[in-house]
């Protein structure tokens, strides 16, 4: 990505990452107001048909308006045609706590994909049911139109990462087709392989990515895996449902992604900045330049009711701390910006049963912790799976993770 074409560089980011916590939550509000003040809706009400329309429109100059017949014109406009999306993990609760705290009439979205910890569609619903004063309930339930062993079925099961995920499951379909490929290319395959691959000239090997932080030629291995492999569950369980409710309402997303947790987040946030006007899809991640050690003194300081999955949220201790032993901090609870905090239980929540990054964690890992906290997740996550036209996929006994995990070198019991 060309410097002309970015708004921000990662040495913004490292400046923005520095500031202490009072000075993100002011930024971010900050942010928040932009998008909400922004948004617009409009109905629209035609003098010829009698017919009334909705449209959402990006008003941030206050003079422009939506696009009308000569029959038309505007009945009512109203900012703030904004939601959140909430999934209940730590983060998303933050967020919604914060513009919970600016705004009552924002909504937020859960998609229960099935796949959530129990844990998290408890404290969904306890948020949703006004459990909680310091959260609005306005909280709209969705569901997907697929689920995740139908999603496997027809295009793969997500491995490693989203971007390996891509690469091979579009390399696959460029042997097929016959034809070399960037994607074959950058997992290391050449032109004369899998009995030859016509090359238009794009994709010289020798061209090699190898200087590339996006090289991916250890995972080649995969292309000759007996499973499909595909990224698109994320898209079919979440986003797909997302897109449907953004499209019938016109609302806008705020979202609690962050710069630090991969690549691809700081690559979007360095050309877009937090509020992404004039992407394809419109998205606001006001949190971008925040870190984990932001979230949980947040949580802290604010006392803000969070998903029990995660456990305590305590100092981490010491390498020659004893076990077992309370911190002074911890009791008196008098945290200072400069500590380290975690959590006791799940670091991370997400979806139970994807393995995006699970070849990176130390043991015990995700798959070995589901074992002892929610052994019928994990039977049905590990355990089943049957081979169908040469290729492995879920049964009605379970989805068969421990076969690809297998494959992958990945230990799960």
């Amino acid at each position: 990505m060309s410097v002309e074409n970015q708004r921000h560089t990662k040495g913004d980011l490292a400046q923005m990452q520095s500031l202490p916590l009072t000075a993100k939550i002011r930024m971010t509000k900050e942010r928040i107001k932009a998008w909400y003040e922004s948004w617009w809706r409009y109905e629209i009400y035609d003098k010829a048909t009698g017919k009334t329309r909705f449209v959402t429109f990006d008003n941030r100059d206050y003079s422009a308006e939506p696009p009308m017949k000569e029959t038309e014109y505007i009945a009512s406009a109203f900012p703030g045609a904004v939601y959140v999306s909430f999934s209940g993990g730590k983060d998303s609760t933050v967020l919604k706590h914060i513009v919970d705290s600016i705004y009552s009439d924002v909504p937020s979205v859960f998609v229960n994909t099935g796949l959530e910890y129990p844990e998290i569609q408890h404290f969904v619903r306890e948020v949703k049911a006004g459990k909680y004063d310091c959260f609005n309930p306005d909280v709209e339930i969705l569901r997907p139109e697929m689920r995740f062993d139908e999603v496997i079925k027809k295009y793969g099961y997500p491995i490693i990462s989203k971007e390996v995920s891509n690469t091979v499951s579009g390399a696959r379909k460029n042997i097929r087709d016959g034809k070399y490929s960037l994607r074959l290319r950058q997992l290391g395959v050449h032109r004369d392989e899998y009995g030859g691959l016509y090359d238009s000239g794009k994709h010289d090997y020798e061209k090699t990515v190898t200087r590339s932080k996006f090289t991916q030629n250890k995972w080649r291995f995969l292309l000759d895996s007996d499973f499909e492999v595909s990224e698109k569950c994320c898209y079919h369980t979440k986003k797909a449902p997302s897109k449907k409710y953004e499209n019938e309402t016109g609302r806008k997303p705020l979202i609690a992604t962050m710069a630090c947790e991969s690549m691809t987040r700081e690559a979007a946030w360095m050309k877009k900045g937090c509020n992404a006007f004039d992407a394809q899809r419109p998205t606001s991640q006001p949190m971008s330049f925040w870190t984990e050690q932001d979230v949980l003194h947040y949580i802290k300081k604010y006392d803000v009711p969070y998903c029990s999955v995660y456990g305590d949220i305590q100092v981490k201790p010491h390498d020659n701390a004893l076990h077992g032993q309370i911190d002074l901090i911890d009791y008196l609870g008098a945290y200072e910006p400069e500590d380290q905090l975690m959590t006791t239980g799940y670091s991370r929540t997400g979806c139970i049963f994807c393995m995006f990054g699970c070849h990176l964690e130390k043991e015990p890992n995700r798959f070995q912790r589901l074992k002892e906290t929610h052994p019928r997740q994990y039977d049905y996550c590990i355990n089943g799976g049957e081979m169908v036209d040469g290729k492995w996929q879920p049964n009605k006994e379970g989805l068969g993770l421990g076969y690809v995990l297998d494959y992958i070198g990945v230990p799960y019991k």
